[in-house]
């Protein structure tokens, strides 16, 4: 199996909490991250498939680059997340469903090929990764 993977890089902010917990429950589960903060994201985004005879290459780089622009760093790039992005509405900005909502946008538009997975880093030491729906 051949799995190309593209780069991208964006700012986004973001806050935790749910508003059916208390002002106390809410500082035990998330602490610092009830306040709103940043983070410098990369985004790998991993697509499979077979490599055209004619072309030696799996998938259309530029199409991939202009569906990650269009549907995801568009509207993630500098913005707050759970309220500039209305999938997030009533759920939280994490890693771990940002990359469900990366993926339903990028699988949508994807000509050529197939997400094989999608990689969110947050910090050098937290990323999450997603290989689609079960």
């Amino acid at each position: 199996m051949i799995v190309l993977n593209k780069v991208f890089h964006f700012c986004a902010a973001h806050k935790y909490g749910n508003p059916s917990m208390s002002e106390a429950e809410n500082l035990a589960v998330f602490g610092e991250d009830l306040n709103i903060h940043g983070h410098n994201y990369e985004l790998t985004v991993s697509v499979t498939g077979e490599v055209n005879p004619d072309t030696g290459f799996l998938v259309d780089l530029g199409h991939l680059k202009d569906v990650v622009k269009a549907h995801i760093l568009s509207k993630v790039d500098h913005s707050q997340i759970e309220i500039d992005i209305p999938w997030f509405k009533g759920k939280q900005p994490s890693t771990e469903n940002m990359v469900v909502w990366m993926w339903e946008e990028i699988s949508a538009h994807l000509q050529s090929g197939s997400l094989h997975r999608i990689r969110l880093q947050e910090t050098p030491t937290i990323y999450t990764d997603y290989f689609g729906p079960q």
